[in-house]
């Protein structure tokens, strides 16, 4: 039914090399296809095409993924695995495993989880697919449209205070933000705002509009994981196929004190002076060109994000807008503030089911018409990937509880008698719920 939007979401690595299907706005210096083009040329940029995970899902062979949990006991009980919001909409968030002679080695993600979510316990899951799968991964930057859908659609579930409190705090945000994000739409078009006074501007804008701190977070990542030429790097692309999560992990971490009790992007936001710092700790060649790289990639990707394709970025303006003109003019914009100022209402527990449920029933609907019984975070191929528990083929799939032996690798110890469930789980069940909305209050 929504198809179209849902395939906007995605990014098919498929045909990475091939002609961009999405168009941008009228107006931008660069092309999604320009960009395309700079990264395979980066000293990883052939990992976009030819990465371990990639290959496995397009062979058409069994998948082999692993996921952690603290609930396993919970979950033997009642025999049910549910998805989470807050991995691709509605996935079970899983890290690739690669058979090997010995064991299953897993992804280098996943040997960052084994290595430092402590007091876990490990499940490997096993999915052989109809057939190859396409490497088409969720880009949830992208999803703005939806969400701003979804809340049309389902407004009637709000009160009247609810609704315009949303609608208020959307639009003071933008207008808060307004002169800065004119900026970055002049230089989305062409204009060269001085890098260290972009990255400025850009900190002090995170409070006000905390969406960019992810958008800010993702370039970064980007950034990192497609130029580093530290040995670690280079080991897992030549040894492994896999591009080096542990760069961003690092980055979010050094960046934001309290990312270990809860991952918050919106918190991201370090200033020109605290970012060639941060980027220096992780890899310090590339510590002088991270200022540049952000202030060019980072407006290209806003006003694609942003703005609907039948504008002329070099047109817009955000001084003095309103609902209805952001709905119009830059409706992905407009839909990721009202998703995370949903988020902060009170009664959000009792709306989570309703919102995000419906958003996960219409992917499950696109996955299973694409035949994607394993979609993977698709800002990059770099690892993150999910169980679609809609999937036909997830029905036979095989659960085990494992365990991880001295050099690294997982070995199946008893199989679980458990299904694939496609409802979210609780929202007090995830880390969000439990930092935000604590059982009793």
């Amino acid at each position: 039914m929504h198809d179209a939007e849902w395939d906007y979401a995605h990014t098919d690595y498929t045909n990475y090399t091939g002609p961009a299907a999405r168009p941008g706005p009228a107006g931008l210096a660069d092309s999604e296809a320009d960009w395309r083009r700079l990264h395979l040329d980066t000293p990883n940029g052939w990992l976009l095409r030819r990465n371990a995970m990639l290959q496995t899902l397009t062979s058409g062979q069994p998948i082999h993924l692993m996921h952690i949990t603290t609930a396993l006991d919970a979950i033997r009980s009642s025999g049910q695995l549910h998805a989470s919001a807050g991995c691709l909409v509605g996935a079970l968030y899983c890290a690739p495993l690669t058979q090997e002679p010995g064991g299953l080695r897993p992804h280098n993600l996943g040997a960052y989880l084994l290595e430092t979510k402590h007091d876990t316990r490990t499940m490997v899951i096993e999915i052989t697919p109809d057939g190859p799968v396409p490497a088409k991964g969720l880009d949830y930057l992208r999803l703005g449209g939806i969400h701003l859908r979804t809340y049309l659609d389902h407004r009637a579930f709000l009160t009247g205070a609810e609704d315009a409190q949303l609608r208020r705090t959307a639009v003071k945000r933008v207008r808060a933000a307004a002169g800065f994000l004119d900026v970055v739409l002049a230089n989305a078009c062409g204009s060269r705002t001085p890098d260290g006074e972009f990255i400025d501007r850009l900190a002090a804008a995170v409070q006000d509009l905390p969406f960019l701190g992810y958008l800010y977070f993702e370039v970064l990542s980007e950034y990192l994981m497609l130029h580093s030429t530290a040995p670690q790097t280079k080991a897992y692309a030549e040894a492994s196929g896999e591009m080096n999560n542990r760069l961003y992990k690092q980055l979010a971490f050094s960046a934001v004190a309290s990312m270990g009790r809860l991952f918050d992007l919106a918190l991201f936001g370090p200033d020109h002076d605290q970012l060639v710092h941060l980027v220096g700790q992780v890899e310090s060649g590339l510590a002088p060109g991270a200022a540049g790289y952000v202030r060019r990639r980072l407006p290209h990707l806003f006003a694609c994000l942003a703005l609907t394709p039948s504008q002329d970025a070099a047109s817009v303006t955000f001084q003095g807008c309103d609902f209805d003109k952001l709905a119009a003019a830059a409706p992905g914009l407009l839909g990721q503030l009202v998703f995370r100022e949903m988020r902060r209402l009170q009664r959000y527990p009792q709306l989570f089911p309703l919102f995000e449920q419906a958003k996960a029933l219409e992917v499950y609907d696109y996955w299973n018409t694409h035949n994607i019984p394993t979609p993977f975070n698709g800002t990059l191929p770099k690892g993150e990937i999910g169980v679609n528990p809609a999937s036909p083929a997830v029905a036979d799939c095989t659960v085990w509880e494992a365990e991880t032996c001295e050099r690294g690798l997982l070995h199946p110890v008893q199989q679980l008698d458990v299904i694939f469930v496609p409802r979210l789980t609780d929202l007090r069940s995830t880390a969000l719920g439990r930092a935000a909305f604590p059982r009793g209050h």
